[in-house]
């Protein structure tokens, strides 16, 4: 079992920077995928970033060049370093952890933590 707690979101300006924090509970964080997805109201889900257990990244096209998600895995904590925010980057954003372990998928997800960017 793994807990998820994100930290760091907020109100900040068009332009501005927020780093959001995913602290993780449980064992064997450093075999779990970790990922951010948003939820913007009326919106499904999408993927934003992802971090495999091995340190590869992927982004959603959006986002590419503006956010950063990194991984410390003595801390059992991901993050994600969103720089020159849009408005359309407001959402609710979420943590995940996935791994998939002798044909059992394990899935994990954090409570959200609210983004709003607005002047």
């Amino acid at each position: 079992q793994v807990q998820l707690v994100e930290s760091g979101g907020g109100l900040v300006q068009p332009g501005g920077s927020l780093r959001l924090s995913c602290a993780a509970s449980g064992s064997a964080f450093s075999s779990y995928t970790m990922a951010w997805y948003r939820q913007a109201p009326g919106q499904q889900r999408e993927l934003v970033a992802r971090i495999g257990a091995g340190g590869s990244t992927n982004y959603v096209d959006s986002v590419k060049g503006r956010f950063t998600i990194s991984r410390d895995n003595a801390k059992n904590t991901v993050y994600l370093q969103m720089n020159s925010l849009k408005p359309e980057d407001t959402a609710v954003y979420y943590c995940n952890a996935w791994r998939l372990l002798f044909g059992a998928y394990y899935d994990y997800w954090g409570q959200g933590t609210q983004v709003t960017v607005s002047s």
